[in-house]
């Protein structure tokens, strides 16, 4: 057989063709294009949430550290409170008073045993049928107002 034969000529000249057209249709193909694209926007995508990651790592990083440094504050400031109080010959309840709720009720009495405070309302105060009684409407007056006739 012949290196300049047709056949050769003609099997080579395929084989090229096919190639070539193989290499066009990637570098032209819509659908390929797609996928290269799709490709590019996942990389970029998974890049962003990389990001996003690190910056919620380092954020709460941050937000341990001020944690950490409040408390170390606020263990400060008790010792130096007991310190104080201890130098002064303070009692701990003074440090952290209960709450006391004596002074409530008697200020409630002065202002009821006050003669110069201001009445409450009587249409809501005394019951007893007040436009403002929590009852007022809710009773119901048959007997007062008569039915229409029915036919």
């Amino acid at each position: 057989m012949d290196a300049s034969s047709p056949l050769t000529i003609a099997i080579i000249g395929f084989i090229v063709g096919l190639i070539v057209g193989l290499g066009c249709y990637r570098l032209f193909s819509k659908s390929q294009r797609e996928a290269a694209s799709m490709r590019q926007k996942l990389l970029e995508r998974e890049h962003q949430i990389a990001e996003m990651k690190s910056s919620v790592g380092s954020h709460l990083t941050g937000i341990y550290q001020r944690l950490g440094n409040i408390r170390d504050e606020a263990n400060q400031l008790e010792l130096q409170l007991k310190e104080d109080a201890a130098e002064w010959n303070i009692r701990d309840a003074a440090i952290q008073p209960s709450l006391d709720l004596s002074g409530i009720n008697e200020t409630t009495q002065q202002a009821q045993d006050d003669p110069a405070a201001p009445a409450t309302p009587r249409d809501y105060a005394d019951g007893k049928g007040g436009t403002l009684s929590e009852d007022f409407g809710l009773k119901s007056n048959e007997a007062a107002t008569p039915q229409p006739p029915r036919y």
